[in-house]
């Protein structure tokens, strides 16, 4: 049973949102998608793109995603890509999904000049840690990630 990558379609996106869903219960918040069917379909698919997303099958069935986008920095004058989420089923793990989406997605980054590949994973998550060290990810223990959401984001744009 091979795996196959491929560049998601608008008729994915049920199947996307649905492995949000349980990638959002694996890591311990199952109420905090708040994403709908039209918002990542306009994301992924209308008029101004924010991120792309491919699709991992085996047999013909999606067995796990990857959804990225890319960055800049200043320092290196080039893009980056930054995966926001990488999912294999649970009965799939193991499969080579999660390596075949890894190494699809290095590709992207060589084809698109991309001087860097980057994302994040919970510090308690360790079989993901594990899995990114043996691709030859390294931490980057000295930097931490800072979020402003919600009424903080309100009140930091000065309309609150």
């Amino acid at each position: 049973m091979t795996v196959s990558i491929r560049p998601a379609t608008p008729a994915d996106v049920p199947t996307m949102l649905r492995f949000v869903r349980e990638l959002a219960t694996y890591e311990r918040e199952p109420d905090a998608v708040l994403a709908t069917e039209p918002m990542m379909a306009e994301a992924l698919f209308g008029s101004d793109p924010a991120a792309a997303a491919l699709i991992a099958e085996r047999d013909g069935e999606a067995i796990g995603f990857a959804l990225y986008f890319f960055t800049y920095s200043t320092w290196t004058g080039r893009r980056g890509l930054w995966l926001e989420d990488l999912y294999v089923t649970t009965e799939a793990r193991g499969s080579g999904a999660g390596a075949a989406l890894l190494r699809a997605l290095a590709g992207v980054a060589l084809d698109r000049d991309c001087a860097r590949f980057e994302w994040t994973v919970l510090d308690w998550n360790t079989p993901a840690i594990d899995f990114y060290r043996a691709k030859g990810a390294a931490p980057l223990d000295q930097w931490t990630t800072q979020r402003v959401e919600g009424e903080a984001l309100v009140r930091l744009a000065g309309r609150g």
